[in-house]
């Protein structure tokens, strides 16, 4: 298979999981108030998005304990402490390579959200980083003023107008929402690990890489805000939906941006 087939297979496959999941999500909210109203007619995110729809509290809340107590007590943080020892700059080339490894969602994502101008930057990245920077393993293309960004299929979901849908703790992944898990398992698919394995496995081998590199680079911040929350549950929600709901802003503005030619 070529390359060209391959990068339009993924696409096709991403604009499919796209229409499936509007056409199931988006009757998740039929009662719209003004305010969400005025919010879909910029095309923009409703304030609502951010709030805390968590219906599913008593099953997430025993999810979370799980990851975090347990995983991330007995595996991830002695992995990380372990991991940590490994001189920070190895560390490092291993997170560029994730992050290079993981360009083809970002790339399709961006062309579904019509920011071309950043997917072209994505695209340019790759090539230097792959080349000049041995695989991935270094970053020459920030240097060159290419700088990161992210783009996921939940994003582009949103993006398209999707509802967020409930809150949703599943077990040794990140947090979600309902839409973020249909885009979850769409990016699934656009892993290159997933070419080789099975898309459960990459995604379970790489999210445990990842978060166990993410612990060893972060471990005191961990640990910090472990001990200062009161409500470790509410605090992680919180912030993932807060966090989310600033990219799919982001992402909408680039894409006005790139239309409105600024």
């Amino acid at each position: 298979m070529t390359s060209k087939t391959l990068y339009r297979s993924l696409l096709s496959l991403a604009v499919s999981v796209l229409m499936l999941a509007a056409v199931g999500l988006t009757g998740c909210s039929t009662h719209r108030s003004a305010q969400d109203e005025e919010a879909l007619a910029s095309d923009m995110p409703s304030p609502l998005e951010a709030t805390d729809y968590d219906p599913w509290e008593s099953f997430n809340d025993k999810t979370f304990y799980f990851n975090f107590n347990l995983a991330d007590h007995y595996a991830i943080k002695p992995a990380a402490k372990v991991w940590s020892r490994i001189p920070e700059q190895m560390r490092e080339s291993l997170a560029n390579a994730f992050y290079n490894l993981a360009m083809p969602r970002r790339f399709v994502n961006k062309v579904l959200q019509l920011r071309l101008p950043a997917a072209g930057i994505e695209l340019t990245r790759f090539v230097v980083n792959t080349t000049v920077g041995v695989a991935g393993l270094f970053d020459p293309a920030s240097r060159l003023g290419l700088e990161k960004s992210d783009a996921d299929t939940g994003e582009t979901f949103a993006v398209y107008g999707v509802k967020p849908g409930p809150y949703l703790v599943l077990p040794l992944l990140p947090p979600l929402d309902v839409r973020d898990t249909f885009g979850f398992a769409a990016d699934s698919f656009m892993d290159p690990l997933s070419w080789f394995v099975t898309p459960v496995a990459a995604d379970f081998g790489r999210a445990a890489a990842q978060r166990i590199n993410e612990r060893a680079n972060n471990m005191k911040l961990y640990d910090d805000v472990e001990d200062s929350s009161l409500d470790l549950y509410a605090a992680v929600r919180n912030g993932y939906l807060q966090r989310r709901q600033k990219f799919i802003e982001d992402a909408i503005r680039d894409r006005d941006r790139t239309w409105k030619g600024n």
